[in-house]
């Protein structure tokens, strides 16, 4: 039986915590074959923090793990008996009541596209890590770096994919457009 992709709801903040315990747990019952991959999806993200850049950890679905495992009534009992797992995604407590021991017989959280899609956008986000904080058209905002450091603009427009924004400032009273860096400008 091949491995399939489960979502596994945790309690948040507990994810990274739950992927170790779960793992510590496979290895005790000796189920390692049963087992494939267990992500936390998270994503790099930069932010200016007292003038400097500063990279952490986003988790993009907080409260849950992906798990890939091929599902039977050991496997379905290991990843429930890890503490702090509240219960696989598709599946209610009346159902597991109902379904008469039956429950781990689920039916996949995800296909093998929609979990790559998740694994590609965790690897993009350690390559290259998203800013913070996202500006839109008419923010007003403040040059943190370079010839314009300290001058208050307006976001006139938004490059989202280069990770840029055209900045309208004031310079000798005309207001000049400044195609800057997401980590060049702040929010006031």
């Amino acid at each position: 039986m091949a491995k399939k992709w489960y979502i596994v709801h945790t309690h948040t903040g507990f994810e990274v915590k739950v992927k170790a315990t779960l793992e510590d747990n496979i290895r005790q019952a000796g189920q390692g074959e049963l087992f494939g991959d267990i992500l936390v999806p998270t994503e790099q993200v930069v932010e200016m923090v007292k003038g400097e850049r500063k990279t952490s950890e986003r988790k993009f679905f907080p409260g849950y793990i992906l798990v890939q495992m091929e599902m039977n009534e050991h496997s379905w009992h290991t990843v429930m008996e890890t503490q702090r797992v509240t219960g696989f995604v598709g599946v209610n407590s009346g159902q597991s009541a109902a379904a008469g021991g039956q429950v781990y017989k689920l039916i996949p959280s995800l296909t093998e596209q929609e979990a790559n899609k998740i694994i590609m956008r965790i690897e993009e986000g350690a390559e290259k890590p998203i800013p913070k904080v996202v500006f839109e058209v008419g923010d007003i905002v403040r040059v943190t770096e370079g010839p314009f450091a300290n001058f208050e603009g307006t976001v006139d427009e938004v490059f989202p994919d280069k990770g840029r924004v055209r900045v309208m400032v004031s310079i000798f009273g005309r207001s000049t457009p400044v195609e800057l860096e997401y980590m060049q400008v702040s929010n006031n």
